[in-house]
């Protein structure tokens, strides 16, 4: 074993590497954690143990950190440690770390009633920002993928919306050192994102006038050749939301509550997972089927009829 690198040279060599086999927002999103959190706590640190991890991974949720957001940040360290150790730069680490359970969140959802307001905002103001909350009501689109849509992705004789790309605003660390951020158009976050969303009615004679004005490769929400951002657009969301005396809600829970009227409607899982673009439909399940005392009473009851 030669002798052992501190922790920050092998992110470098680790981050080279990196960047030839990952996207370049994924590979930005790695280096926000490791400028973040492990240099910080490991970068001069000859090598790291088990007990460095665990007292670090409790120091982060003590320090309110999500469980989801720690998991991350350990499997990006997780990373670098393989990384260092299958070169010989550090010593192998076995890394078996568990975090403490936590509840799970619940999704945001906009009432009934909320809804109808926003939707009927959108109907007296038909400009190309407020069609883009109807859009992602309808779809339930992410808000990168709805600042990604071009017009030419709405297909108003078929009714599809298809998902092909997603803007996002990414750090980015130069090969020199460098830093800054900059906006990216790249594609969607996993190959199940990539997807077809069939319009209702209504959204499908809501954006049919306005496409045919609409040059194919604008962007849908600046209908001009730029998209906006999403920080941008979440803004414009939020000062909406308030001018119409509707309680905060973040632009995501857009999604949810389209997948809540889904659910709420009788469309079967597999579908919903489908159209939100999920990769697991334990994800949607988690997220959006929690059954109430009522259907797990008929449940019982139905399981007790077919032994009678």
């Amino acid at each position: 074993m030669k002798a052992q690198m501190r922790m920050r040279q092998v992110v470098e060599l680790w981050s080279a590497e990196k960047a030839w086999q990952v996207k370049r927002s994924t590979h930005s999103a790695y280096m926000l954690i490791v400028e973040n959190h492990i240099l910080p706590a490991f970068g001069n640190m000859r090598g790291v143990s088990e007990e460095d991890v665990r007292g670090f991974a409790l120091a982060k949720m003590e320090e309110g950190l999500s469980r989801r957001y720690v998991g991350e940040i350990l499997a990006v360290l997780r990373m670098v440690l393989r990384f260092g150790a299958k070169h010989g730069y550090i010593a192998q680490c076995g890394l078996d770390v568990r975090l403490p359970p936590s509840m799970p969140a619940e999704a945001e959802v906009l009432s009934v009633a909320n809804q109808k307001k926003l939707l009927h905002f959108v109907m007296e103001h038909r400009t190309c920002r407020n069609i883009g909350v109807c859009i992602t009501l309808n779809t339930g689109m992410r808000i990168g993928e709805l600042c990604g849509l071009r017009w030419e992705d709405v297909d108003t004789e078929r009714g599809v919306i298809s998902v092909r790309r997603t803007v996002q605003r990414i750090y980015v660390v130069e090969s020199n050192g460098d830093r800054h951020t900059e906006l990216s158009i790249g594609t969607p976050k996993t190959r199940h994102s990539v997807r077809d969303i069939p319009m209702s009615a209504e959204l499908t004679r809501l954006l049919k006038p306005v496409k045919r004005e609409a040059e194919g490769s604008h962007f849908v929400l600046t209908n001009g050749a730029k998209p906006t951002e999403p920080r941008i657009y979440r803004d414009y969301y939020n000062r909406v939301l308030a001018s119409l005396g509707i309680p905060h809600i973040k632009f995501h829970g857009l999604r949810h509550s389209f997948a809540t009227r889904c659910i709420e409607s009788k469309c079967d899982y597999k579908t919903v997972s489908v159209l939100l673009g999920h990769s697991d439909i334990g994800t949607t399940l988690n997220l959006y089927v929690h059954p109430d005392l009522a259907q797990k009473k008929k449940c019982i009851e139905q399981m007790s009829k077919t032994l009678r």
